[in-house]
């Protein structure tokens, strides 16, 4: 339905009004509104939020539909992408079915906007980008699915990695991935060279994910500045996880906090409990952008998570916001690019609006 009258709703938790939607753009928000011929309904004086993001999840990776799968594997990060593998191959996932689980599910939940990373590595070619990408086809107008292709398993340890990343971006990936410079290859410049190289060839973006903690982690996100600086990539380049950025060095993490605003290099959590996470008031009072996502769930990582994204942003509150206001901490599953409250919910903005009915405390 891409005209609808909704009459009196609560923006944001505020005052009652209406909002009028013509062709999918929100036209009008104010009491009162009138609009013959077009279909009302009564939102009894629900909260309206608009379309949720989660900026950072693995639709390729998802166990939904299948048996209860046991997590016992080793500690490592190695151990566990190693079991993954493992597990996908004895399942035989369908690349497409899975994807289309797990982003139903979370469109039904309000999501509205997915970036999601397929993995890409020597043993299954492209086939989750694949999967992901039909998914995408198939969800067109129900929701936004953005592709990172994502080497899992590491570049230069891996031979042939690289070449896979550029067919993938050929195919209709979105975005170049990496994984832990220092830890997972052992060879920072290497790793880094290699996905700038290819982001700057296709015109593309880049997302990382940075497991690494403390100085380890500090160290690549220097790199990784040194690269967007240099070639000019300001606002192209995030960080997903970025746990070292949540370490107790005061002075260590205010310097990646500034570095990350002043180059608008968006952060991207996931709410771990078991990790240090970024700090979401020091990011956005230094002018940054932050971003949030589920991870995944239901998968060989984890059991946790439902796809919903109100849920996640709850279960990230004790990380690092005691006594914030309950708005401050749903941020981070706003539109994309993530800026904030300010953004949302205006006349003419086209992002669809979701009316939850019962989540009005």
């Amino acid at each position: 339905m891409s005209d609808l009258l909704l009459k009196n709703i609560r923006p944001m938790g505020g005052a009652p009004t209406d909002l009028l939607i013509r062709a999918g753009t929100i036209a009008a928000i104010g009491p009162d509104l009138v609009a013959p011929g077009i279909a009302c309904e009564d939102g009894g004086g629900a909260i309206a939020i608009p379309g949720l993001v989660d900026a950072h999840t693995h639709l390729d990776k998802g166990l939904l539909g299948h048996p209860w799968y046991v997590n016992d594997v080793g500690p490592r990060l190695i151990d566990k992408i190693d079991n993954e593998r493992r597990v996908k191959r004895d399942l035989g996932l369908d690349a497409h079915v899975q994807p289309m689980r797990q982003a139903i599910l979370s469109s039904s939940f309000g999501t509205t906007v997915i970036r999601s990373h397929a993995d890409i590595d020597t043993d299954q070619g492209l086939v989750a980008l694949e999967g992901v990408m039909e998914t995408r086809r198939q969800l067109a107008g129900v929701v936004e699915i953005e592709i990172v292709a994502f080497p899992q398993s590491g570049l230069p340890r891996r031979p042939g990695t690289v070449e896979l990343l550029d067919r993938a971006m050929v195919a209709g990936a979105g975005l170049v991935g990496g994984l832990d410079p220092c830890g997972m290859d052992r060879d920072p410049k290497g790793h880094l060279d290699a996905i700038f190289a290819i982001a700057g060839k296709y015109g593309k973006g880049i997302d990382i994910h940075l497991h690494e903690a403390g100085e380890m982690g500090a160290f690549s996100m220097d790199m990784i500045f040194e690269r967007v600086r240099a070639l000019g990539m300001q606002g192209k380049v995030a960080i997903s996880h970025a746990f070292c950025m949540g370490a107790p060095d005061w002075n260590m993490t205010q310097g990646l906090i500034d570095d990350c605003a002043t180059l608008d290099l968006p952060v991207l959590t996931t709410a771990p409990f078991s990790r240090e996470v970024p700090s979401l008031q020091r990011l956005l009072a230094a002018g940054g952008r932050f971003g949030a996502g589920l991870d995944g769930f239901r998968d060989t990582w984890g059991p946790y998570g439902n796809g919903d994204m109100l849920e996640r942003a709850m279960l990230r509150k004790p990380c690092n916001s005691p006594g914030k206001s309950r708005w401050s901490l749903f941020r981070p599953t706003l539109p994309w690019p993530c800026r904030g409250l300010a953004t949302c919910s205006q006349a003419g903005d086209s992002r669809p609006v979701f009316d939850r009915y019962r989540r009005s405390g």
